[in-house]
């Protein structure tokens, strides 16, 4: 039995008249006789009882309406999981992020996509560092990153949703702990933790840009898995660090302080990005409810400059 076999014969099930059932059905009542003949036929038993007067359900007929509402729900869940998908209702975006710099973030995103989205399952994968999330958002294996990067290949796509200042951060009992900004050229010979870099990673970049134009030669002495782990280690009194104001707000910093640059210093930008080839409309869908609740902060940088 087809769907469009279950649908006339459900039709003339519940009016038990044919020509009722093929006004609804928006059909002339002889295409419809000959639908539901051929549907007996090909299942070899009689649905209707049928006189001038009268259309009753046989046996047979009263059996066939459980499976034939089972069969045409199930094709009217197809078509919906198909348009729900096209229209990024339904579907799976799996997301990556660095740590705890950008948690808050990722969380406000997935309580939202949760609320304008249920259909969607939003897969989450933290500890993705710059240089990790974007090959990985080049290989296909995640479909949007949240990061920092300085530069970034044609194929990939993004959009700004944050602006961080980078500080330095020291030990609490360190000379210069109660110093309003922090010269770097005065760190020259101290010891340094450092994250993972890599190419594009904008913090890394940072360090080495900094250390050039202060003349100073970083000696790193550890490289710490994650911005918690960073600053444990600084508290320990390992070194010194360059970080984030987002992770002074967003990480416990018992032992440690949080000075800003001596230097004007541009801010670091956060991103997502994805590839730009991507047509999935899960992805686009959550790019859009991102892009709604983070926009762009360099616009209103601008206005708030131009109105100065």
């Amino acid at each position: 039995m087809e769907v469009h076999q279950a649908q006339a014969f459900l039709a003339v099930a519940e009016e038990l008249h044919f020509g009722r059932a093929a006004a609804r059905l928006s059909m002339a009542q002889p295409p419809l006789s000959r639908l539901i003949k051929q549907l007996e036929r090909s299942l070899g038993a009689e649905l209707f009882d049928r006189s001038t007067r009268h259309v009753a359900l046989t046996t047979a007929g009263r059996a066939l309406i459980a499976p034939a509402q089972h069969l045409v729900e199930a094709s009217e869940e197809a078509s919906q999981t198909v348009r729900n998908t096209l229209t990024g209702e339904t579907g799976r975006v799996r997301v990556g992020f660095a740590g705890a710099s950008i948690n808050r973030k990722v969380g406000e995103l997935a309580r939202q996509v949760r609320t304008a989205r249920p259909g969607l399952m939003l897969e989450l994968y933290s500890s993705q560092f710059s240089h990790i999330g974007l090959e990985r958002v080049r290989d296909g294996s995640l479909d949007l990153v949240i990061g920092r990067w300085d530069f970034l290949p044609s194929e990939v796509d993004s959009a700004v949703i944050a602006l961080e200042e980078v500080m330095v951060v020291l030990p609490a009992t360190h000379r210069l702990a109660s110093a309003a900004r922090v010269d770097l050229a005065e760190l020259g010979e101290e010891p340094w933790v450092t994250l993972p870099g890599g190419t594009g990673s904008a913090l890394h970049n940072r360090l080495n840009s900094l250390s050039m134009a202060a003349g100073v030669v970083p000696r790193v002495v550890q490289v710490a898995p994650d911005s918690w782990t960073l600053v444990v280690l600084v508290g320990a009194g390992m070194g010194c660090a360059l970080s984030l104001d987002s992770v002074r707000d967003n990480v416990s910093s018992d032992g440690v302080v949080f000075r800003s640059l001596a230097s004007s210093e541009r801010p670091l930008e956060v991103r997502m990005i994805w590839r730009r080839a991507d047509d999935n409309p899960a992805l686009h869908a959550v790019i859009g409810i991102a892009k709604a609740m983070f926009p762009d902060p360099r616009e209103a940088a601008g206005d708030a400059a131009s109105q100065a």
